[in-house]
């Protein structure tokens, strides 16, 4: 009984003693640069993982959506899209493939595609 407790004792203090970038993981900061940090500017990068940046959704589906014949359902199904898959398609409509499979995979309830 007594051995237990010293050896819980032990890993506890080793666990209160180590550095901090022990227990989270490296030294690699949000920005993806070594030795901490945080000015990332929105960018989030974990080890082995690519830097997604966050696009700014609502310019981008007001230029998607500025021709289309229904402005307001389109910029609402544009927005979701944008969300999912960080990605808007440039020009106004078509080039659906430039954003991957998430964006042209994407259907409505009724089997139709989804986003514009």
């Amino acid at each position: 009984m007594a051995a237990r407790f010293l050896l819980l004792l032990g890993v506890l203090a080793f666990l209160c003693l180590s550095p901090a970038s022990f227990l989270h993981g490296g030294s690699v900061g949000f920005d993806g640069n070594p030795g901490g940090g945080g000015g990332g500017g929105g960018t989030v990068r974990r080890p082995n993982e690519r830097v997604m940046t966050k696009i700014d959704c609502g310019w981008e589906c007001k230029r998607r959506c500025g021709a289309h014949s229904r402005p307001n359902r389109c910029l609402r199904v544009c927005g979701t899209c944008c969300l999912r898959c960080n990605c808007v398609p440039p020009g106004t409509s078509g080039n659906r493939e430039m954003c991957g499979t998430c964006y042209t995979g994407m259907t409505t309830h009724g089997n139709k595609t989804k986003c514009p």
